[in-house]
């Protein structure tokens, strides 16, 4: 039996089955005219993403405040396939980074203000993780009605290459959460960054980094020298200021926490701040930089 806990429209619902575990379900029509704690067709069931990890039910509804339904599903569908398919482990933090990537790329995408990705191509290093990538960009083009360029492969592959990791492992040190944050946004702090209407979102995103990141700290990121040092000096190039708030996130955590974090952390400041800032490229043409409204 699958009943229903939660209805999105009416092709998604929230459903509990008989051994009493949370699951997304979709289908045409699936839950028109029901109504919550009713049964749902089973035959009408197309697909099924079971939320197996405290993390991914939290997430879930994390999304739900600011991101479309469809986007959220799609998420939770590469993730399943990733899982599945690839038998590729990662952490729940995926859900919200790549969540938060799909529904930016979506809004570009409508607005014809798209710019190809920065990232450099590493897809010789990280064969399954693009692989990934492929099969998310034929989703997300199937599920979303749009036709993403070649280059959101490897921006994909990014959030799966440092998403990686085993499941449970992800379990939150309340106090080092604390001291993490009041770190990081005494910096933010000094550099007169606060939490306001426009970048609630953005600034809530963060947070939510950096929950996982403290099970993260003591871990050793051996993803590629050559990889985060190209990726973070075009970052740099392209974002002067967030690139200098980042690094210093990045260095008064290692120092007060006495603590060593994966390179990938400061690239993943950088993206944050960005955000929160919403400051401009500065180099347009990197990678070819051209505006895709196509």
């Amino acid at each position: 039996m699958l009943t229903i806990v939660q209805i999105f429209n009416n092709n998604v619902a929230l459903i509990k089955l008989n051994d009493n575990r949370l699951a997304i379900v979709k289908g045409k029509g699936i839950v028109f005219q029901k109504e919550k704690g009713q049964q749902v067709d089973v035959n009408k069931v197309e697909k099924i993403f079971y939320l197996e990890t405290a993390g991914s039910k939290e997430n879930l509804y994390f999304l739900l405040k600011d991101i479309p339904i469809d986007v959220v599903t799609t998420t939770y569908e590469i993730v399943d396939v990733a899982q599945k398919e690839f038998g590729f482990s990662v952490l729940d933090y995926v859900y919200i980074t790549l969540s938060d990537h799909i529904y930016g790329v979506y809004k570009r995408m409508q607005t014809n203000s798209f710019h190809e990705s920065l990232v450099p191509d590493m897809h010789t290093e990280y064969p399954t993780e693009y692989a990934i990538g492929k099969r998310a960009v034929d989703i997300i083009s199937n599920n979303l009605h749009i036709q993403l360029p070649k280059s959101e492969v490897k921006s994909i592959a990014l959030h799966f290459i440092n998403a990686q990791g085993t499941p449970g492992a992800d379990k939150l040190d309340d106090s080092l959460t604390t001291t993490v944050n009041n770190i990081v946004q005494a910096v933010l702090s000094q550099n007169h960054i606060l939490r306001t209407k426009e970048n609630g979102n953005y600034y809530d995103r963060l947070m939510v980094h950096l929950q996982y990141l403290v099970d993260r700290l003591n871990q050793s990121e051996n993803h590629g020298s050559a990889f985060t040092e190209s990726l973070e000096n075009s970052l740099e190039k392209s974002y002067p200021s967030s690139a200098r708030i980042a690094k210093e996130i990045y260095n008064n955590l290692q120092k007060q926490l006495s603590a060593t974090l994966g390179d990938n952390e400061k690239l993943y400041f950088i993206i944050h701040i960005q955000r929160l800032i919403n400051e401009q490229p500065q180099n347009k043409n990197v990678n070819g930089g051209k505006k895709n409204g196509k």
